[in-house]
């Protein structure tokens, strides 16, 4: 090769990593699509057989195969020491398999890989490994889906989504907040038409409190009631106070509310028994009722007794809790639940009301019983995941509800004084307590 030619192919391999860094770096999304998926497919096919022998997920089966057997030479050939001769031959031998590989599909962060497992393995088996997978991988993460009997989807990460967690653009839906993303790259949504109830737990600067900023900046400018129940004297929610319907700073004040409520619950099931109908959705817009929100701060104050003389309040509190919890839905009266510490310590009507709550976010929290009553009916996974949330990564949470699955995910910070503002700005949206318990409003299905 001559000189010339060695610096011209020089020159186009700079050219080539140069316009590929360039690519990369200005563009990394339509990079990932174009060169890194592609290359990453057919690294994971070739090296999986022996990923997989080193995760213990392979299995030894008997199979038909080719083995070349060293016999002795016969005849005159003997006199030869040590003669031998290779005879190629088609037997039944152990072999090691790897688990059967389906389709590879691109995320935005990284990868779903379909695998069929092999007789008797479970989903839990690959969980169990999931940390070897990512390691030889090179990926941040590794999660199992489990799709259908015997068949899972492994879903890989190549970098932390959480890291960085911008507010996601979608054009504004009745009942639906959008407060951060989830670890598969995915949009946070709380849509409360399908997930009705929610139970947010966390330790104080866990992200709680952002969380329920977020929550109020979204609702806000929708044609909702907003209730807030706030036992901490106020000092939560009163800030907020120009774009609620009401807010109950004391126990008595709260049980008082949330019988309303309920009789409220009961005048709109009268109406949809009235015009044939099983929910508020079905009722024509001039008959059908604003929906509400209800956010609780402090659960765990709701159901703690000084002495016997609050039993009675405290029963009065949860049945209500109880009854909207179950009728809901159907009637357009939501809850949110939000707390520092609940456990089955304060009673069976705590317990009683977790059954009824199917949206579930647990962020960081400083006792394990509190995790346990927030994801430990749900999923162990997600509860050791809840666990081993740090204290330097504010608004990271475990999530369960939306898909019948659990994610990590992380909300955006949404400063005080940017909900505070907010909920100012819309003020004049919000519906009077009257207008909430009995007079119907136009429902505005934005």
């Amino acid at each position: 090769m001559s000189e010339t030619t060695l610096y011209l192919v020089l020159g186009v391999l700079a050219a080539t990593a140069a316009g590929l860094w360039a690519w990369r770096h200005w563009h990394p999304s339509s990079f990932w699509y174009g060169v890194g998926f592609p290359l990453r497919v057919v690294w994971v096919y070739l090296t999986w057989k022996a990923v997989a022998s080193g995760c213990k997920v392979t299995r030894r089966k008997r199979a038909w195969r080719f083995t070349l057997d060293s016999l002795p030479v016969v005849g005159e050939a003997t006199r030869t020491a040590g003669m031998v001769v290779e005879r190629r031959r088609f037997r039944m031998v152990d072999v090691e398999q790897a688990p059967r590989l389906g389709l590879m599909l691109p995320t935005p962060f990284g990868w779903r890989l379909r695998v069929k497992m092999h007789e008797g393995q479970i989903p839990s088996d690959y969980a169990a490994v999931a940390e070897r997978l990512a390691h030889s991988w090179r990926v941040h993460g590794v999660r199992v889906l489990e799709r259908k009997p015997g068949k899972i989807t492994l879903l890989a990460t190549r970098r932390d989504p959480l890291a960085n967690v911008t507010t996601p653009d979608a054009p504004p839906k009745l009942l639906v907040v959008r407060p951060g993303v989830l670890e598969n790259g995915e949009p946070w949504v709380i849509d409360f038409r399908t997930v009705p109830h929610w139970m947010i737990v966390g330790a104080t600067q866990s992200g709680k409190s952002n969380l329920a900023n977020a929550l109020i900046k979204e609702l806000a400018p929708q044609p909702v009631g907003i209730v807030g129940l706030d036992l901490k004297g106020g000092v939560e929610f009163t800030p907020y106070k120009p774009r609620l319907s009401a807010l109950a700073t004391t126990r008595k004040e709260s049980v008082e509310l949330l019988e309303d409520l309920v009789d409220e619950l009961g005048r709109r099931m009268a109406v949809c028994t009235a015009h044939g109908v099983r929910n508020i959705w079905r009722l024509s817009p001039d008959l059908c009722p604003i929906p509400i929100v209800v956010l609780v701060d402090e659960l765990a104050e709701l159901f703690l007794m000084a002495d016997k003389s609050e039993k009675e309040e405290v029963g009065r509190t949860a049945t209500a809790l109880l009854r909207i919890a179950q009728l809901g839905r159907a009637f357009g009266v939501f809850l949110v639940l939000c707390g520092q510490r609940i456990g089955s310590d304060l009673g069976p009507g705590v317990t009683a009301l977790r059954a009824q709550l199917s949206g579930r976010v647990c962020h960081r929290v400083n006792d394990p019983e509190t995790a346990n009553m927030t994801l430990g009916d749900l999923d162990p996974a997600a509860l050791d995941v809840a666990r081993g949330i740090a204290a330097e990564t504010p608004g990271i949470a475990v999530v369960a509800g939306q898909d019948g699955t659990w994610h990590r995910a992380r909300s955006v910070y949404v400063p005080e004084e940017e909900a505070e503002q907010a909920a100012r700005d819309c003020a004049r949206v919000a519906p009077t307590w009257d207008e909430l318990l009995g007079r119907p409003a136009v429902l505005n299905a934005a």
